[in-house]
């Protein structure tokens, strides 16, 4: 069945009392976080208890939440979420280099002191809806509770093996690796997801100079404490250190990753300008005083990348399933949605943000459309 979306317009609590219990599959939301984000009166306060509770109301049993915090208010988003009933699961925080800090610089003979860190991280509360029996029942009757891993896994080419107590343990071998083929519990679509994802920057990978696991290095000289043929991850006893292991193509290569939003992935469906709203090292007084609304098409602040949210859509949803966003701002839930194949039901207090929402999910099926044409074109039809 292609996938199908429906925009609501108005205060999401009442919204969310008006759907049935039950409902739906996942909820992937990037709500305010209580931060006064540019002088937004919708960002003075996390989202209450009552509307997490509602939430929880119409997931189905075993359904995952993942909403999006800042690292300032993290503490209350999550609370809240946990008080309405969800059990909390996981963080997932997604890093990036691209922040820049709001901080008052002081002068004089405190030159160099300031009052913020420059932010590279937010973090994405994971909670589940609780159910009875065993996620395996759980996952047969309804869909929901267990999160999709192979949907998620981050591919590579180099070889996974890990070695413990001097037998290979799993792998995805590249050619050229330690064996053919997948073996012990490898798997051929990459390395299972972690809880951190980041945006591929230079600023980032530079975060993780060695890798922490692999294969040993030929030449490495190991202890006589050592087991012969052992390696954990981020442990080296006696004369072994991180640079004594064989590294990946990049240690950070072991996480998803999605850099922050594009001018095009913000604007696609919409009318815009070619010109940025802001320069390259913009301020943060520069981004709040900046025409955003004549000189950018899509005019929501606080857009989070499609690729992103279609990876979170991915981890929580059943194929085919109806995931819910009900701060759906400039609709960047929706438009993942209907690219990876979801049902969609997205709630919006602001109309103007509601049809730029419109807009870009449209733009997004009318795409799929013509790729599934572009298909049929190349292959013919029965």
């Amino acid at each position: 069945m292609p996938p199908t979306h429906q925009i609501l317009v108005g205060d999401c609590l009442d919204l969310l009392r008006q759907m049935p219990d039950n409902s739906v599959d996942s909820v992937v939301t990037d709500p305010p976080y209580g931060l006064s984000f540019m002088g937004k009166k919708w960002d003075y306060d996390v989202p209450a208890t009552e509307v997490w509770i509602e939430c929880l109301r119409v997931l189905k049993p075993g359904g995952h939440l993942l909403a999006f915090a800042g690292t300032r208010t993290q503490h209350r988003m999550a609370v809240r979420i946990e008080d309405a009933g969800f059990e909390i699961r996981d963080m997932i925080a997604w890093v990036y280099g691209s922040g820049f800090p709001k901080s008052h610089n002081l002068g004089g003979s405190h030159e160099g002191w300031g009052t913020a860190l420059k932010p590279s991280l937010e973090p994405i509360t994971m909670a589940r809806k609780p159910f009875g029996g065993t996620v395996a029942a759980n996952v047969i009757a309804h869909g929901t509770g267990a999160i999709n891993i192979d949907a998620c896994r981050v591919h590579t080419s180099d070889d996974t093996a890990r070695i413990t107590n001097g037998a290979i343990r799993g792998g995805n071998f590249a050619s050229g690796g330690s064996a053919p083929g997948p073996i012990g519990g490898g798997h051929a679509g990459g390395r299972w997801p972690a809880n951190l994802v980041h945006d591929g920057s230079a600023e980032v990978v530079e975060m993780f100079p060695h890798s922490t696991s692999g294969s040993m290095k030929a030449s490495t000289e190991r202890s006589a404490q050592d087991e012969p043929g052992s390696v954990c991850y981020g442990t080296y006893g006696g004369k072994i250190a991180s640079a004594d292991v064989a590294a990946s193509s990049g240690s950070a290569a072991r996480f998803f990753y999605c850099a922050k939003t594009s001018r095009k992935d913000r604007n696609e469906g919409l009318v815009s300008s070619n010109d940025p709203a802001v320069a390259k090292d913009a301020t943060m007084r520069d981004c709040e005083t900046a025409e955003w609304s004549t000189r950018n098409g899509n005019s929501h602040p606080t857009v989070k990348p499609t690729d992103l949210m279609a990876y979170l859509l991915r981890l929580v949803t059943p194929p085919g399933g109806i995931a819910l966003d009900p701060f759906m701002g400039s609709g960047s839930t929706g438009k993942a949605a209907m690219r990876e194949g979801f049902q969609f039901i997205g709630c919006e207090i602001d109309e103007q943000y509601a049809a730029i929402a419109r807009a870009r999910i449209e733009h997004e099926i009318a795409r799929e459309q013509q790729k599934e044409s572009d298909q049929l074109d190349l292959f013919g039809t029965a």
